[in-house]
């Protein structure tokens, strides 16, 4: 699924990341926001809606959220992506466990217990506000 063109929220471009169970990598559209990134990486990515966007580059990504750090590792650089993507799957393979209910996503570490909370956005979106 592409999230590429929607509407505006509270958090920036560059401070927004959208849990994505559609994608099948991490994304980011922001070369700036990489603290680590292996540009020798090439790929081809298809969007939900089958256009394909080059991948320049792969690496690390740290995002504070409420004051703690997360290290968010294999994230693939797109320049043309208009906004961050979190693969669920991604997550997932990484030993975290996700939960949605009630409106709501709890991220869960297998040694560190619950380490995020996400609201649902009025549209159905579970956007995770973090700086980078």
């Amino acid at each position: 699924m592409s999230h590429v063109g929607l509407p505006q929220h509270q958090t920036s471009k560059e401070d927004a990341w959208f849990l994505d169970s559609g994608c099948s990598n991490h994304m980011c559209g922001d070369k700036s926001n990489f603290n680590e990134i292996d540009e020798s990486f090439r790929h081809v990515v298809k969007l939900g809606n089958n256009t394909k966007m080059n991948v320049f580059g792969k690496g690390n990504v740290k995002l504070n959220v409420n004051g703690v750090t997360h290290v968010i590792q294999d994230v693939f650089y797109v320049p043309e992506l208009k906004n961050n993507l979190l693969s669920i799957g991604q997550l997932q393979e990484k030993g975290l466990t996700i939960m949605f209910k009630s409106g709501g996503c709890n991220i869960y570490h297998p040694h560190k217990g619950l380490i995020l909370q996400i609201k649902m956005t009025p549209n159905r979106m579970f956007i995770l506000p973090a700086r980078i």
